[in-house]
């Protein structure tokens, strides 16, 4: 796929012509990053390093009525994604686009879910290389990753200086490609080596790793480990890993509790899980079961990754 250029003089216009879309990019929101839905392309936020809050709910609802009935009639009404239209998020790092990558294996795996996966396929992933990696932090080549990685994606941008390299990876890019068409120049034949040395160079730069060669293995050994102790006892119960969590899927699909009539899907939280509508719990009995699902939470998403791997 030949690559392309976006002087970022044009990336307002380009953002203007992909509003006809669900538009969901990177935005201000007081001192922290957020997707967000935009019409306006000022709105758009795209000197970050990373979004404090992951773009996952775009995909993956908080909340989704998923069909409704009548009392009386047997006619059920399902909900139809397809009226969503289709769906840009843009400007999002190669780390999240990964994290979504895995959570379409989650709901593809024994079961396909079709509102989810119908929302991924009427969903373009524009992803933002990072050049510098975001954080002291980052350590995503640990886990099969990189700064220029394209997994999940269908566009891929790098910040060439005073331009954008664009890099079509997917049929759904290069249909994003002829949108902007308009907007878009042929990149300098050099560029696809550049990108290649600034992609190195960014993975030299990232300096934390972790080990986790036999972590799988040895997961089935560790249930009772005193590690989950000291793990839980720092855990306040306040359910925002599941906000914070590009990966974490976990789901309750009941009837609405005021109306009894609609089924919904709502977020659940680990730590919440097995509780959450008890009314009365001992103290003790509270503290071993959280360490427990400290537990269950950290063994599933290292089983998430071998599953990826």
């Amino acid at each position: 796929m030949a690559l392309k250029k976006l002087s970022k003089e044009k990336v307002g216009e380009a953002l203007a012509e992909l509003s006809k879309f669900r538009l969901i990019a990177p935005a201000k929101s007081d001192d922290v990053v957020v997707f967000k839905q935009i019409s306006d392309p000022a709105e758009a936020y795209l000197e970050y390093g990373n979004s404090t809050v992951p773009p996952k709910k775009f995909a993956f609802p908080q909340t989704e009525t998923l069909f409704r009935f009548v009392t009386g009639s047997p006619d059920l009404t399902a909900k139809n994604v397809e009226e969503e239209g289709t769906t840009v998020i843009f400007g999002l790092r190669p780390c999240d686009a990964r994290a979504m990558a895995i959570v379409d294996k989650l709901f593809s795996w024994d079961f396909d879910d079709p509102y989810y996966l119908k929302r991924r396929e009427l969903t373009t992933l524009v992803g933002m290389a990072c050049v510098e990696p975001p954080s002291v932090n980052c350590f995503c080549t640990s886990l099969g990753g990189s700064p220029f990685g394209t997994e999940g994606l269908d566009l891929l941008l790098t910040d060439m200086g005073d331009y954008y390299l664009v890099e079509a990876l997917t049929d759904k890019g290069e249909k994003l490609e002829e949108t902007l068409s308009s907007q878009l120049e042929d990149a300098p034949a050099d560029d696809e080596k550049k990108a290649k040395d600034m992609a190195a160079a960014s993975e030299g730069k990232i300096r934390r790793s972790i080990n986790t060669e036999g972590i799988p293995e040895k997961l089935p050994d560790l249930w009772e480990n005193g590690l989950w102790k000291k793990v839980s006892a720092a855990c306040l119960g306040c359910g925002i890993c599941t906000f914070l969590c590009p990966t974490c899927h976990t789901h309750l699909r009941q009837p609405c509790p005021v109306c009894r009539s609609p089924l919904e899907l709502h977020w659940d939280i680990c730590p919440y899980c097995g509780y959450l509508f008890e009314s009365e719990i001992e103290e003790e009995e509270h503290r071993e079961e959280e360490e427990h699902r400290d537990t269950q939470r950290d063994t599933e998403l290292h089983r998430e990754e071998e599953t990826e791997v």
